[in-house]
């Protein structure tokens, strides 16, 4: 009743035809203080997109963010895949963050949903549930498989057998010891999937049982023309397992001249995050492929990025928050953003600029000062000048094709690359700068002056 009904109206007719929107191309790597995206159109329609836009760069800016670190620590040539479905928040939070960790550097996701929506490669394997779901020989349906060279059917069961004697012998593992439930669930598996046979081996003992089995039904497949993909282990010291294991493969890749069998992918799970992976690098491991869920899709490092959206003009007029907490006071005026390159091509510093302002030039020097601490500053001669903003949205529609999903992960790629390694180092790394301009920082230091109170003393 204390609502108006020409308000309900209003809201019915409401659209975002007056609105523009410029932002920082998807993709690139953005530091504190540079806004992501500049909002401009009348006031309640621009604050009413606020929750809006915050929840849709938030957790995304995040997500990405946390899977790049991962990327950097894990290095070019490891695979990485999100297995986080389960851990996430909710469905939605799955989803996302399985589209997000694949924009970040990841190479695939255990979520279905996601492979089928934004066409991000499905890797999986097999649960723990499948292998101790099998008990004797007795439980497989059936033990016959397709030869690639001829075409008949041959007992896969006793191929595996076969070879499992003469390879304990050659590994030094006592036949007696190995699972037959556990070969019995992998020879199930391999005879589904002959072709995409990855097993976990870390069931009931990674030495004495998993690795000899995988090894045996991986030979017998040999035998029929297939080639198994390799192995995960998911529990136990992920550094001496992977190279017990790579150990194993090379030794029968001699033994048996099958040069591809000593390149097995060897993959690993179990609670992983950037400290584990940072510490198996120092351990010398022999993974190939990480699957990481709790840790990424949580962000447990940060559980939230602290994005906030700011009123900084209105008609035509700055305005500016002030706090006691430096951190939280806004940079007033509509505002263009560049970023500054060096001579060796690395990006030096982001700087912030007055709209009304020329833009920096390629070979000018230019004043770059810390928008807060007066004796902070420098001049930057750059070699190239990139604009961050770039219009997306103005009159009721985008008017800038937008990228790929593929694009946008390649850009992520290619936007760290232009940072020196000592910015990205996961131990102290040394901080980015960015800077305002000489006009810029007198402009906000005079309106903070202008609108700070006088205080007084008595």
């Amino acid at each position: 009743p204390s609502i108006e009904e020409e308000f309900y109206i209003f809201l019915k007719e409401l659209n975002a035809k007056c609105v523009t929107v410029y932002a920082i191309e998807e993709g690139s790597v953005t530091f504190p203080r540079v806004p992501l995206m500049r909002v401009e159109g009348p006031l309640i329609v621009v604050q009413l997109l606020e929750t809006t836009l915050l929840t849709l760069v938030n957790y995304a800016s995040l997500m990405a963010t946390n899977a790049a670190r991962y990327r950097l620590a894990a290095g070019k040539n490891v695979k990485l895949l999100e297995f986080g479905l389960r851990r996430a928040q909710g469905p939605d939070g799955g989803l996302s963050a399985s589209k997000y960790s694949y924009i970040g550097g990841f190479d695939g996701t255990s979520n279905v949903l996601a492979g089928k929506m934004f066409n991000i490669p499905v890797k999986g394997t097999h649960a723990h549930a499948y292998i101790t779901s099998f008990s004797s020989f007795s439980d497989l349906q059936t033990k016959m498989l397709v030869d690639r060279k001829n075409g008949m059917e041959r007992d896969l069961l006793a191929l595996s057998l076969d070879w499992r004697g003469p390879l304990s012998t050659l590994l030094d593992i006592m036949p007696d010891e190995a699972s037959d439930g556990e070969l019995t669930a992998l020879i199930s598996f391999a005879i589904a999937f002959p072709d995409g046979f990855i097993a976990l081996v870390d069931t009931y003992d990674v030495k004495r049982s998993g690795l000899l089995n995988f090894c045996a039904v991986a030979m017998a497949l040999n035998d029929l023309g297939y080639r198994a993909i390799g192995i995960r282990i998911d529990s136990g010291d992920l550094a001496y397992l992977s190279n017990k294991a790579r150990d194993v493969f090379i030794k029968i890749s001699k033994k048996y001249n099958l040069p591809w069998f000593a390149a097995l992918q060897i993959m690993a799970s179990n609670d992983i995050n950037e400290e584990t992976i940072l510490s198996l690098n120092d351990q010398n491991h022999k993974i190939d492929c990480f699957a990481i869920g709790t840790h990424l899709v949580t962000c447990q490092r940060q559980p939230a990025l602290g994005c906030v959206y700011k009123l900084v003009e209105i008609n035509g007029i700055p305005r500016i928050k002030l706090s006691q907490d430096v951190a939280k006071v806004t940079m007033p005026g509509r505002k263009d953003a560049y970023r500054l390159y060096g001579a060796d091509g690395h990006a030096l510093i982001d700087l912030l600029q007055r709209s009304v302002e020329n833009p920096p030039e390629v070979g000018a020097r230019v004043l770059c000062r810390h928008p807060f601490q007066e004796s902070k500053r420098a001049y930057v001669i750059p070699t190239r000048v990139e604009q961050l903003y770039k219009i997306y949205w103005s009159n009721g529609e985008v008017i800038r094709p937008l990228p790929t999903l593929n694009e946008v992960r390649e850009r992520v790629q290619n936007s760290l690359q232009t940072l020196r390694q000592d910015h990205k180092r996961n131990l102290n790394p040394t901080p980015y700068k960015v800077a305002v301009s000489d006009d810029l920082y007198n402009f906000i230091h005079d309106l903070w002056l202008e609108n700070a109170p006088i205080g007084e003393l008595s």
